[in-house]
C-alpha cells in the first residue's frame, strides 16, 4: 500500500477528518507543545518577518506559529485541498495566517522571501526529501532558517508484553501509513547536502497512555487489514476495543521519539 498521506485527498474525507481530528489531539499533547515551542524559542519573529510552513495538514502547528509570530506572516502550504478547508475552519481567529493548496516541492514563492521554513512530521511522508529541503534553501533569505521536526517512526511501538497484538498496529501503520520511517536518521546528512549550517539537533521521546491520540494507528490499519480479507471485521473491532480498555485504565503505552532540526541558509 502506497502512504496515503503522499494523496490524502484520495484517501476521502473520513480519512481527512480522522486525522486532522488526530493531529489536532496530538498537538495539544503537553510533550509536543514543548517539542514545537521549543523549537520555536530559537527563531526571531518581528512585525515584518515572513514564516513558511510546509504540509501543514489541518494546521495545528500552523496555530502555534501564527500566535508566536504574530503580527507576522505565516502561510502554510499543503497539496490536500481536503485538509486545506480543515486548516482555514479551525484558523478563523489568527488574522496572520493563511493557507494555500501546493506541493512542497514547488513552493509559489519568490526566491529568498521566506525567514523561516518549517516542516513538521512532512518529511516521512514524501519520496524525496531532498526535493523539499532544496526548495526550501530557494524560498529562504540569507541566513534563514529551517526547521524540521518529525516522527522517527521506526520506533513506535504499543507493545506492553512480549507478541502484543497491538504492536502489530504500530509496525503496519509505519510499514504502510509513513513512506520512509527512518528519514529522522538521515537528516543531518540531507540538510548539510543542500548546504545548510546546522544550528542543532534533539530528541524527545512521547508516551501516550491515555486518550486516542494514536487510535488511528489501530483503528486505520484494522480497516486496511480488513479490506485486504487478512482479518475480519470482529478482530479489527476488537483491537480498538483494547486500545480504548487500556487508555481508560490508563494503561496503554504508546511510545514515539521526535526529532528536531534547526538549520541556516549559508
Amino acid at each position: 500500500m502506497a502512504d496515503p498521506f503522499q494523496d490524502v485527498d484520495a484517501a476521502g474525507p473520513e480519512f481527512i477528518k480522522t486525522f486532522a481530528d488526530a493531529m489536532d489531539m496530538r498537538q495539544a499533547d503537553p510533550t509536543m507543545e514543548a517539542i514545537v515551542a521549543e523549537y520555536l524559542d530559537q527563531l526571531t519573529f518581528a512585525s515584518n518577518t515572513l514564516t513558511v510552513e510546509v504540509g501543514v495538514g489541518a494546521g495545528a502547528v500552523s496555530r502555534r506559529v501564527a500566535a508566536r509570530a504574530a503580527p507576522g506572516k505565516v502561510i502554510g502550504f499543503e497539496p490536500s485541498k481536503g485538509f486545506v478547508a480543515e486548516a482555514k475552519d479551525r484558523a478563523q481567529d489568527h488574522d496572520n495566517l493563511s493557507f494555500a493548496v501546493a506541493d512542497g516541492a514547488q513552493l509559489p514563492l519568490e526566491d529568498g522571501v521566506a525567514d523561516h521554513v518549517i516542516m513538521h512530521t512532512v518529511l516521512t511522508h514524501v519520496p524525496d526529501p531532498a526535493i523539499l529541503i532544496g526548495e526550501a534553501q530557494r524560498v529562504l533569505k540569507p541566513y534563514g532558517q529551517l526547521v524540521i521536526c518529525d516522527c522517527d517512526f521506526s520506533k513506535g511501538s504499543f507493545a506492553s508484553f512480549p507478541n502484543d497484538p497491538l504492536e502489530s498496529c504500530a509496525k503496519t501503520f509505519a510499514a504502510e501509513f509513513v513512506t520512509d520511517p527512518f528519514v529522522v536518521a538521515k537528516l543531518r546528512s540531507l540538510v548539510n547536502d543542500a548546504g545548510f549550517a546546522e544550528r542543532g539537533f534533539k530528541f524527545k521521546s512521547r508516551i501516550v497512555s491515555d486518550g486516542p491520540q494514536m487510535l488511528p494507528w489501530v483503528s486505520e490499519t484494522g480497516k486496511m487489514m480488513v479490506a485486504r480479507g487478512q482479518i475480519g471485521e470482529d478482530l479489527a473491532a476488537a483491537l480498538v476495543s483494547e486500545y480504548q480498555r487500556r487508555a481508560a485504565l490508563g494503561q496503554l503505552y504508546g511510545y514515539q521519539v521526535f526529532a528536531s532540526l534547526i538549520a541556516a541558509k549559508a
